[in-house]
């Protein structure tokens, strides 16, 4: 099959264009604030492969000196640190001229093979893009690099084979996202507003954080748990053959769950070094100190981790796991951070002495208990998704590099494929 192949610019395949933001400056707060969403390269590097979520918004006026690209336009990074970075739209929205679009033209392309494509050329990019001082792939650079690609039902097959598993695992975000929603709603309406069972009964009483239900109390995060720093040490190095896991601020995820999909690995003596202080397991949760400063994770079932640096680990004693990760979660916390940390001269911190100073509102043993038996589920399902896309992730990029090669036919994979299932 691949000498069937045939090398084609990415214009030749369909529309290519950078986005647009020709107003200056670009702080200006008149472009801001309206119903036109405006996708960034953050938001491109969140999405896995597609795009439905933004941070920002474009006013009347931004979408003026702006341009409107519609759902299945293939975005594509150009400048910065994470330059390559590609994902799907799948909504109308605006983006700026850090960020080329393409729109396949559906006779001659499919939009996944085309993203799968450039995704296994990103080395390619990101050498030619190297800067002085900042990173840049020109549209010119992009397009004096052809793609090999099949006849169009190739190319389908092979797109849809690759997308099956981007499907399976938009499907398993959203799910994740409405279980965490749905888990921090909860501890919100018992543990913030008050609107536990039987509220109507308890009476309030007085306490530093104001009026809360009888029969609670507040207490310091290491009054109801173990408050752990991390090995102040030099950071070793990443070993490939390394068996054991050093957690690092990128494993920490968005909310609230361990991201394995990049492991910082070591060997049994420097684990043996970096596990001196504490051994983090299930149930545990994990804190930034610094950059993302209090980012929160909560290590799953079957993961034993070594705290790395600019992290504290919350081992959970008087109450429970569940709730200790939904209170860290919660606007409780976001309050009590902006108390507790420490104003740096380049960046504020979160340390150990700030965490376990944190007020955590203790309900009686009875609530707690109940909350722990409705909300633990779905944590657990969260894991469990968390670990179904790892593995999809896993298969796809396995299967990626040889399907858009041409390394191994499509029409191959499919016979194989269809002889396990039956």
């Amino acid at each position: 099959m691949a000498s069937e192949w045939r090398l084609r610019r990415l214009d030749e395949l369909g529309f290519v264009g950078r986005g647009k933001s020709r107003h200056r400056p670009r702080n200006d707060e008149r472009l801001y604030g309206g119903p036109y969403p405006f996708v960034q390269t953050a938001d491109i590097m969140a999405a896995d492969p597609y795009i439905t979520n933004y941070s920002q918004t474009y006013s009347e006026f931004g979408l003026q000196q702006s341009k409107m690209w519609g759902p299945n336009t293939l975005c594509m990074t150009i400048a910065g640190a994470n330059t390559a970075r590609t994902a799907i739209l799948k909504i109308q929205a605006c983006f700026p001229d850090s960020v080329v679009g393409f729109v396949a033209d559906k006779t001659k392309a499919d939009l996944h093979f085309v993203k799968y494509s450039l995704d296994l050329m990103k080395s390619k990019f990101l050498a030619v893009s190297r800067g002085a001082t900042q990173d840049n792939l020109s549209l010119d650079k992009l397009l004096s690099f052809p793609l090999r690609v099949p006849d169009l039902a190739i190319q389908q097959r092979i797109g849809a084979v690759l997308s099956a598993y981007d499907d399976l695992m938009e499907n398993s975000a959203r799910r994740i996202k409405i279980l965490e929603q749905m888990a921090q709603m909860l501890y919100r309406e018992w543990f913030v507003n008050f609107r536990f069972p039987d509220k109507e009964k308890a009476t309030r009483t007085a306490s530093e954080n104001g009026m809360i239900p009888a029969g609670w109390k507040v207490s310091r995060m290491d009054e109801v748990a173990e408050v752990i720093d991390c090995l102040h040490s030099k950071k070793p190095q990443h070993m490939d053959n390394g068996t054991r896991l050093l957690l690092q601020l990128f494993n920490i995820g968005e909310s609230g769950e361990l991201d394995l999909s990049k492991k910082f690995l070591i060997d049994d003596s420097t684990y043996k070094l970096w596990t001196s202080r504490i051994e983090v397991r299930s149930g545990d949760c994990v804190v930034t100190n610094v950059g993302r400063i209090a980012a929160v994770a909560q290590i799953p079932e079957q993961v034993h981790a070594a705290l790395g640096r600019n992290m504290t680990a919350i081992r959970p004693r008087k109450i429970k796991p569940t709730f200790l990760i939904e209170y860290l979660l919660s606007p409780l916390m976001t309050t009590e951070v902006a108390k507790k940390k420490d104003a740096g001269a380049i960046m504020d911190s979160l340390n150990v002495k700030g965490i376990v100073r944190l007020s955590v509102p203790v309900p009686p043993s009875s609530l707690m208990n109940r909350f722990e038996e409705i909300a633990r589920p779905m944590r657990r399902e969260t894991e469990v998704l968390v670990q179904k896309n790892l593995n999809l992730r896993a298969t796809r990029d396995l299967l990626l590099p040889k399907l858009v090669s041409g390394e191994i036919s499509v029409e191959k994979f499919e016979t194989e494929a269809a002889a396990q299932t039956v």
